[in-house]
């Protein structure tokens, strides 16, 4: 996969251009190939709905964290390590990231020193879980559940301190710090939510528009993997 640096830019992985293919269509390929329609277009695009209550919530509704959903016998967290940092190095074979460095953190604009174990790295859900629970996914079958949780296109690597402070906050209550990747973390959003067919608040639909108003020309993020995680995976 590759990676995007441009104000800190962090490249999502790459799933479906916006031509009606869906990820099931498409097999999930993951890549960085095109980018679809403007992220301004798609964010008009979205249904909006006000935020269904939080009742029923866990972690566990989307299965066990880090699952290995694309089967390529890595965790999805260290997935996003390799992808996201530079410098890479492992521990007992090409899957456990054991250093790397965040130059620069999308989030905050720092470079930051990873190292496994005491790590000032998170990966965030760029749409938290929480969330996504709020606005549609309480209703989906639990394999669509773990597949957004495990969904590159929805990950990223980040500085700790800063996504934790994020909390499940939407685009009317959060964006990064690091004004000069605004756009590119909000059109992220957009494309999980259009993917994956979650709902925004009119609040949440504003603020995509008014940051986006800014980059016009801010490109749709597309690829990841299917919505549909393989039947082998559970989740509560």
């Amino acid at each position: 996969m590759t990676r995007l640096r441009g104000g800190a830019v962090t490249a999502v992985a790459m799933l479906v251009a916006v031509t009606g293919c869906t990820a099931e269509e498409t097999g999930g390929a993951p890549g960085p190939e095109g980018s679809g329609g403007a992220a301004l277009a798609a964010a008009g695009s979205l249904t909006v709905k006000g935020r269904a209550p939080k009742t029923g919530y866990s972690r566990a509704r989307f299965g066990t964290a880090w699952a290995d959903t694309d089967s390529n016998s890595c965790d999805t967290r260290d997935d996003i390590l390799k992808r996201d940092l530079k410098e890479v190095k492992f521990t007992g074979g090409t899957c456990k990231v054991s250093y790397g460095l965040l130059e620069p953190d999308a989030y905050s604009g720092k470079e930051i020193t990873y190292r496994r174990g005491r790590s000032q790295v998170d990966i965030d859900h760029v749409v938290a879980l929480s969330d996504a629970w709020q606005k549609g996914a309480k209703y989906w079958d639990p394999s669509k559940r773990i597949a957004l949780a495990n969904d590159p296109l929805n990950l990223i690597a980040v500085d700790a301190s800063t996504n934790r402070g994020k909390g499940d906050g939407d685009a009317a209550t959060w964006l990064p710090p690091q004004k000069t990747y605004r756009c590119t973390y909000v059109a992220a959003q957009v494309a999980v939510k259009k993917k994956y067919g979650l709902w925004v608040t009119a609040a949440e639909r504003t603020a995509m528009k008014k940051v986006l108003a800014t980059c016009p020309s801010q490109k749709l993020p597309t690829g990841g993997n299917p919505t549909k995680a393989p039947e082998r995976f559970r989740a509560r």
